[in-house]
């Protein structure tokens, strides 16, 4: 059984894209949130499953009459709502899709694992004709419309939303290719230096790559809204390169690694030689969130951190 958070708002706990699998022994993979809220739903499919309950789509009519035949089920994170309350207090609300996966699934399923295998993107779709997966890319992550029982769309972006390009392949670079390992970006490593040890060994990242010159980053990174940039070279020369070879081009977010009086020459160098403000204002720099930072991971936390809430900010 597939448990999908269709919609969220508010302080909902489990957020729109949020999803697992249970199975009939109560396996589960993934999180639709946690708490007793989650626990009751995975209880839920496990029972049906073992109940045999098919849960087909041609039910919905019942959605809301029928509570063995529930598929789509809002959730109210708060004691005093009518009906529907998940048991949480945290308020907010979630709309959660139950889906059974049938035989005949196979085929869209092998083709979204191929898709992710290949590191592509795809949309997978689920409504009242079932599952469905294509190769197109839609125009946005998530998208939920709904009319009626039998009348609504979840469409879903596939495969990794955010690139993380980070220039530079020293200890803090490993720290923070550590971190964001694990948050669903795909990392990109670039460095001018091929005996580095730290590079060698950073197995954190989806590609990493050696650059004759930083110049080259011109072409090797695209700008775009899901685009994130940290610029952390050897020294003042190299973070300067990227930087002329980058400025140009828009990004979610773009960090350089320094002390506060590196960063003030480097911007006084920048305005005293007529660059323009438009290109020096969007540098976080320095980067990070101020935490008095000071070993590489303690660095990389402050660095992720802004990178979050950048990536999260509405």
């Amino acid at each position: 059984m597939l448990l999908y958070v269709v919609q969220s708002d508010g302080s909902s706990p489990g957020r729109q894209g949020f999803f697992m699998a249970v199975n009939s022994a109560g396996e589960t993979a993934g999180s639709i949130g946690g708490g007793i809220m989650e626990h009751k739903f995975v209880e839920m499919a496990k029972d049906r499953l073992n109940a045999g309950i098919t849960l087909r789509f041609s039910d919905l009519h019942n959605a809301y009459t029928d509570e063995s035949k529930t598929t789509i089920k809002k959730q109210f994170h708060n004691k005093s709502a009518a009906t529907d309350q998940s048991g949480m207090i945290c308020s907010g609300e979630q709309t959660i899709l139950l889906y059974r996966v049938a035989p005949g699934d196979a085929n869209a399923i092998n083709q979204l694992i191929d898709s992710l295998q290949h590191q592509q993107n795809g949309t997978l779709q689920l409504s009242p004709a079932g599952l469905q997966f294509t190769r197109a890319v839609p125009d946005t992550d998530h998208y939920f419309s709904m009319t009626s029982e039998v009348e609504w769309l979840y469409q879903e972006k596939t495969g990794y939303k955010n690139h993380l390009y980070i220039i530079g392949a020293g200890h803090c670079a490993l720290a923070l290719c550590r971190m964001m390992h694990d948050m669903e970006f795909y990392i990109h490593l670039y460095d001018d230096r091929s005996n580095l040890k730290t590079f060698q060994e950073n197995d954190y990242v989806h590609e990493k790559k050696i650059v004759a010159d930083f110049n080259e980053l011109t072409e090797l990174i695209a700008g775009g809204n899901n685009q994130y940039v940290v610029v952390m070279t050897v020294g003042y020369r190299t973070d300067d390169i990227v930087l002329r070879a980058l400025w140009q081009k828009q990004f979610k977010y773009i960090g350089l690694l320094g002390s506060k009086s590196k960063v003030e020459k480097m911007f006084n160098d920048y305005r005293s030689q007529g660059i323009p403000e438009n290109l020096l204002q969007p540098i976080h720099a320095p980067v990070g969130i101020a935490i008095h930072s000071q070993t590489p991971e303690e660095i990389a936390l402050s660095i992720a951190a802004e990178i979050v809430s950048v990536k999260n900010r509405r």
